[in-house]
C-alpha cells in the first residue's frame, strides 16, 4: 500500500507549525490587505490580522494560485504515493473546485476531498483522515468515510460587533446600525455550504445559552445522543476569555466530553471580526 499525505488549506486552522508536529501538510490561503497580498501563518499572524482589522484596513480573502498549489502538490509527491486534499467548502470558496480541476491531471495521485466544512470542522476532518491513513487504510477508504460524515457537523457564532457583516453586505447599512444600537449580537449558523442567521441575542448570556441550547438540541436530535461519536469544540476570533468560559458551560451540560478551543480560521474572522466565540460540532469519520 502506498504512502499517504493528508493535506488541507490555513482556513481549517491548523498553523504550519501545528502541521509540522502533527504530520499535515498545510496550504496557506492568501489575503489581500489595503491591496498588498499576505499569507496566512506565514506572512501574517493572528496578532497581525486583527491589528490591520482595527485600523480599518481592507481586507479581503483569496484563493491559491494554480502555481502555488500545484507546486506544493510535487513537492510532497516526490516523498508519498498519494496525497488527500481536504480544502474549505466549495459554497464558501472557489478554491475547492479550482483543485478539483487541476487533480485532474494527477493520473488519481491527488484526491480532493469536497466535505463541505471550514474551519474547526475542517481541522477535523483532515485529523480523522490523517489517523487513518497511519492505521493503513487506503486512500479510497479514507475518502468514503470522510464523505460519509461531511454534512454532519454546525458552527453556531456569536458575533461581537456588526460592523464586518455590514462590510460584507449580509446587513444593510441602516439594520447594522439599528442593531449596534440595540447592542443585538447575531447568531450565525454555518451548516455545509451556508452561512446563515440562526438567531439574535440581546446580551452575551443570552447568545451564550442560544448556542448551548442548539448545540443539545443537535446533539439530542441530529446525533442520537452518541456523543462517543462527536468533536465538540469552542473556537474564537481574539476572544480567548469569552472561549474559557463558554467551554466550561459546555462541559458542566456534558463533563465526559473533552472540549478543544482554537482561534477560528482568518477567512472566518475577517467576515464577521475579533470578538466572536463559536460551538462546533461534528460527527467522527469512523
Amino acid at each position: 500500500m502506498g504512502k499517504i499525505a493528508i493535506m488541507t488549506d490555513s482556513n481549517s486552522g491548523i498553523t504550519q507549525e501545528e502541521g509540522k508536529e502533527q504530520g499535515i501538510f498545510v496550504v496557506p490561503m492568501p489575503f489581500l490587505i489595503d491591496g498588498e497580498e499576505y499569507y496566512e501563518d506565514i506572512t501574517l499572524k493572528q496578532n497581525e490580522f486583527y491589528e490591520k482589522l482595527a485600523q480599518n484596513a481592507t481586507v479581503s480573502t483569496s484563493q491559491p494560485s494554480i502555481e502555488n498549489l500545484t507546486k506544493q502538490w510535487d513537492q510532497v509527491l516526490e516523498t508519498y504515493d498519494e496525497i488527500i486534499y481536504i480544502p474549505m467548502s466549495s459554497g464558501l470558496s472557489g478554491s475547492c473546485s479550482t483543485a478539483m480541476m487541476l487533480a485532474e491531471e494527477y493520473d488519481g495521485r491527488v484526491k480532493v476531498i469536497d466535505n463541505q466544512r471550514i474551519s474547526v470542522t475542517q481541522r477535523r476532518a483532515a485529523e480523522d483522515a490523517y489517523a487513518m491513513a497511519e492505521k493503513g487504510r487506503s486512500s479510497s477508504e479514507i475518502c468514503e468515510k470522510i464523505m460519509e460524515s461531511k454534512l454532519q457537523a454546525s458552527i453556531y457564532i456569536m458575533v461581537d460587533t456588526l460592523k464586518y457583516l455590514r462590510k460584507g453586505g449580509r446587513f444593510t447599512p441602516a439594520v447594522a446600525a439599528l442593531g449596534t444600537l440595540l447592542r443585538i449580537k447575531p447568531i450565525l449558523q454555518i451548516q455545509g455550504e451556508k452561512l446563515d442567521t440562526f438567531a439574535k441575542a440581546r446580551t452575551v448570556k443570552q447568545g451564550m445559552n442560544i448556542m448551548l441550547d442548539a448545540m443539545e438540541k443537535d446533539v439530542t436530535g441530529r446525533f442520537e445522543n452518541r456523543l462517543d461519536t462527536l468533536y465538540i469544540d469552542v473556537a474564537h476570533t481574539n476572544n480567548e476569555q469569552g472561549a474559557e468560559e463558554l467551554k466550561k458551560e459546555i462541559e458542566k451540560r456534558y463533563p465526559q466530553m473533552q472540549v478543544r478551543i482554537n482561534p477560528l480560521s482568518l477567512s472566518v474572522s475577517c467576515h464577521i471580526g475579533p470578538g466572536s466565540v463559536a460551538i462546533a460540532i461534528a460527527k467522527k469519520a469512523e
